[in-house]
């Protein structure tokens, strides 16, 4: 019986890793991959080209040391250094349409879901005629500008190359605590260069109060600090200038309640801000762009629903 149980858990074994094979066969390899701090996040210097400085040094350190680790899922965990963005262009044959999407993978700031929330959404946006910027971004480690300073960097680097890739209007998607992170750059953005021309926010983590929000984001980025916890509960820095916005979840959502973005769209709608939003009746938390193809898809008969809020807002506010 061990045997036949060994044996069972081997053949097991040998199909998920015959499903991830095939699943990652499906996925696009990324056009360009480039550090944001190419001297690392000790320095203070970002990407520069031909002498030029394209986007600034990285601030503070997150202070995380000891190297990144990674699962097969596409989680990654302790990104320092390494911070980085990959770009995937669509191809001729894809209708480029001008848009492109900085993509901001979730993970409750303790890591970076860079696979159903980062490459798999670069698949759906290249084959839509769309550019997509993914950000690994280093986690903040309660040092909360962290990751909006890679953010912010990705979008230099996004606007300095727009007319080369023959981009014309750039937005930002973020996932849960990536759907926080996402908001914060809708709100806190530097100038016209970092501030997103729209916004879709999926399952996103808004409000930092207790008893609401999910623990461990508000955990990592800011602790128990009731100033720091009112001023980046995101519904609190909503103004007439917060760029369009798209918010997507789930009724049946016990990791992020769907509290969090009806107030979010509440201000919005306070502030005259073009808002849209979709709340599937099932589908829980973290099932990105993950189609049957790709995975279990957790989202279910909602899929194509999804899809068709992405596409319709993204068509929209083309510009």
């Amino acid at each position: 019986m061990k045997s036949l149980s060994i044996l069972l858990a081997a053949i097991l074994a040998a199909g998920n890793i015959a499903a991830q094979g095939t699943q990652a066969s499906q996925l696009p390899e990324p056009d360009m991959t480039l550090k944001l701090y190419p001297l690392g996040q000790n320095s203070n210097t970002g990407i520069v080209e031909n002498g030029i400085p394209i986007t600034q040094g990285p601030g503070e350190s997150n202070g995380l040391n000891g190297g990144e680790r990674s699962m097969p899922s596409g989680w990654i965990f302790n990104i320092g250094d390494d911070a980085r963005i990959d770009i995937y262009l669509p191809s001729e044959e894809q209708n480029p349409n001008g848009q492109m999407v900085v993509v901001i993978p979730g993970g409750g700031y303790s890591f970076v879901s860079a696979g159903n929330e980062g490459v798999q959404a670069a698949k759906w946006l290249t084959e839509h005629g769309i550019a997509a910027c993914v950000v690994k971004y280093r986690l903040p480690n309660r040092h909360k500008q962290v990751p909006l300073t890679d953010v912010q960097n990705a979008f230099r680097y996004c606007r300095a190359h727009a007319g080369q890739w023959g981009v014309k209007q750039i937005g930002i998607m973020g996932f849960s605590a990536g759907g926080h992170l996402a908001a914060y750059a809708s709100n806190f953005y530097a100038d016209s260069i970092t501030r997103p021309d729209f916004s879709i926010l999926v399952y996103p983590v808004i409000t930092l109060e207790r008893g609401i929000t999910h623990e461990g984001t508000r955990q990592l980025l800011v602790g128990e600090d009731e100033e720091l916890i009112r001023k980046y509960s995101m519904e609190n820095n909503v103004t007439e200038n917060t760029p369009p916005t798209l918010l997507l979840l789930s009724a049946d959502d016990t990791t992020v309640p769907p509290v969090s973005s009806l107030r979010y769209f509440e201000q919005l709608n306070r502030k005259h801000v073009k808002v849209q939003m979709c709340i599937f009746p099932s589908g829980g938390h973290g099932y990105g762009f993950t189609t049957p193809a790709l995975g279990n898809d957790a989202l279910g008969p909602h899929r194509d629903l999804f899809f068709n809020n992405v596409a319709h807002f993204l068509d929209q506010v083309r510009q």
